[in-house]
């Protein structure tokens, strides 16, 4: 007799207290794709009475399921369909459905097939737009399926979807002695609706690290009360110190950021990143006291620019998203147009797992900037969804080191605009790569900014990476979609030819978009010291615009 858990021994229970009949059905499903069995998978269990259906797996009736799991079971008193989730944390929920089996629609077609001695009948239905087939047999004199899908039909022994993915019986055995042996007092799961309790399902297969909640991001000389959140640059930037889980190395991180207008009406370059201190300076150091304490990169030009690249001494900021205010979203929703429907606010989810080498199992500063000049500002919430995975690591232990950056996070205080590819010379950085490393990339970011008509905003440019002199990589950053985002820029100005300043293109970045990062191989460069540079062929001040860009790149690989 196998050992069953006590929420499997109570359903049968209650099944066979109300059963004319003690037989309890127990078939073994295994599942198949293109023909093929997939290797160690987990069987589904289905448990069948008179009374009642459940449906779990081997590992679940065994102990071994790895929390969160669920069961399922059918009460054929009232046709209900009932799902109780098991937490890590001993905490079970359950949700019924009353309604959920009744409303099937399903086709019954005059095919038959013999499955495990049986006379199968064939049924068929669409969900969602797939085709699924069911195969059930009535001389078993109980109903039961490895899924809700087909439960009053009979006894469901196969079903294929598409054609192509088939979960069939390979096992059926009878039981009678449940009750006889389980006289066990009855669990208690708190009972929630459908979406709540899919909601709390989903949310406990995954780590959600909350850093900001609808803080204020504006341009005040205002004293805020002291908390774990911090304000530096006039309150354009906002800082907290975060503590993260340590995961697998193959974990999945997504960053997700909402914004809405508290005032701004214009569109804004915004940056969420990370403040390396391993160094004996360290961004953090010119937020707390003067732009003044960044080390200085010049390039010829008659202009010095504060903390934009690496030396032996610093790390610049470490920028994990790039994204871009829209034009008010929220607090000029009022500024209707017909058919028309604004949006609430913007969201932004960007994958950064690529950069978890940086912050697993650490505690980092993690900031959020915004570039305005309004007493209103922004509001922003940022968290982190972890997603662990099981998936092997890498045998070397993958490295990050910030190079570069150019986007001026304490413009507010004085830092200067990157202007520095007005010349030859561009932007250069000398940066060490250490002994055997390999599989070196650079992670690159870039959007140009300025000017009028002919700014680099709104006219394409290529951006070349050289390393040691050598050109290794070239692209032209564009993004042609801009009036796909239309309802996040109720204040977007409107001209003549019936555009709106929200719908332009522009060089790399959208109003109300994230700002993706290109991968640029390096290879396999030697041991030793190299040098990067960055040439924009950046465009003439216009009147009294002129042209910019923000560019950021981290070195990659493993050492």
């Amino acid at each position: 007799m196998k050992s069953f858990p006590l929420f499997i021994l109570l359903l049968l229970c209650f099944y066979e207290s109300r059963s004319q009949t003690n037989d309890v059905w127990q078939i073994t499903y295994l599942r198949k794709n293109n023909g093929k069995v997939p290797p160690n998978q987990d069987p589904i269990i289905v448990l069948a009475s008179a009374s009642g259906t459940s449906v779990s797996s081997e590992k679940t009736i065994k102990g071994e399921a790895k929390t969160p799991f669920e069961i399922s079971f059918v009460d054929r008193t009232d046709n209900s369909l009932y799902q109780i989730a098991f937490f890590a944390n001993g905490k079970t929920l359950m949700t019924q459905d009353s309604k959920a089996l009744a409303e099937q629609k399903i086709e019954l077609l005059p095919e038959t097939q013999l499955i495990l001695g049986y006379t199968c009948k064939k049924a068929t239905t669409v969900v969602n737009s797939n085709r699924i087939d069911l195969w059930y047999t009535e001389e078993l004199k109980v109903k039961g399926a490895p899924s809700a899908l087909g439960q009053n039909l009979g006894l469901v022994l196969k079903m294929v979807r598409n054609g192509n993915s088939e979960t069939e019986a390979v096992k059926i055995e009878k039981n009678t002695p449940w009750a006889a042996k389980n006289q066990l007092p009855q669990p208690n799961p708190q009972r929630v609706d459908a979406l709540t309790y899919k909601d709390e399902l989903w949310k406990s297969r995954f780590i959600q690290l909350p850093v900001f909640s609808h803080q204020i991001i504006n341009f005040s000389d205002s004293v805020h009360a002291a908390n774990e959140v911090v304000r530096f640059a006039h309150g354009t930037v906002i800082a907290k110190k975060v503590k993260f889980p340590s995961v697998g190395a193959s974990s999945n991180v997504f960053l997700e950021l909402s914004q809405y207008s508290n005032g701004d009406a214009y569109d804004r370059t915004g940056s969420v990143f990370m403040i390396p201190t391993q160094r004996k300076l360290s961004f953090l150091d010119a937020l707390q006291k003067s732009v003044k304490e960044l080390p200085i990169y010049e390039n010829g030009n008659g202009k010095q620019y504060q903390g934009v690249v690496q030396t032996p001494d610093y790390l610049p900021v470490l920028e994990l998203m790039r994204f871009f205010t829209p034009f008010g979203v929220r607090q000029y929703n009022y500024l209707q147009l017909k058919n028309k429907t604004w949006a609430d606010s913007t969201y932004y989810r960007q994958d950064i797992s690529d950069l978890l080498p940086a912050y697993n199992g650490q505690e980092v500063w993690v900031a959020v900037f915004i570039g305005n000049y309004d007493k209103g500002g922004h509001k922003v919430s940022l968290n982190f969804s972890v997603h662990p995975n099981e998936r092997p690591s890498a045998k070397q232990q993958a490295q990050i080191v910030p190079l570069f950056n150019t986007t001026n996070v304490m413009e507010m205080a004085g830092q200067e605009y990157g202007t520095m590819f007005n010349n030859e010379k561009g932007l250069q950085v000398t940066f060490d790569v250490p002994e055997g490393a390999k599989n070196l990339k650079l992670r690159y970011i870039t959007t140009g900014h300025g000017g009028w008509g002919n700014g680099d905003e709104f006219v394409p440019k290529a951006n070349t990476i050289s390393v040691d002199g050598r050109q290794i990589f070239t692209i032209t950053p564009w993004r042609a979609d801009c009036g796909s985002y239309r309802l996040v820029n109720p204040a977007s100005g409107n001209f003549n030819n019936g555009l709106s300043s929200s719908d332009l293109s522009r060089s790399n970045w959208c109003p109300g978009t994230v700002t993706n990062p290109i991968w640029i191989e390096l290879g396999n460069l030697p041991a030793g010291k190299h040098t990067l540079q960055v040439h924009i062929p950046q465009g003439l001040p216009e009147g009294g615009s002129f042209s910019a860009w923000n560019v950021s790149g981290a070195l990659m690989g493993e050492w």
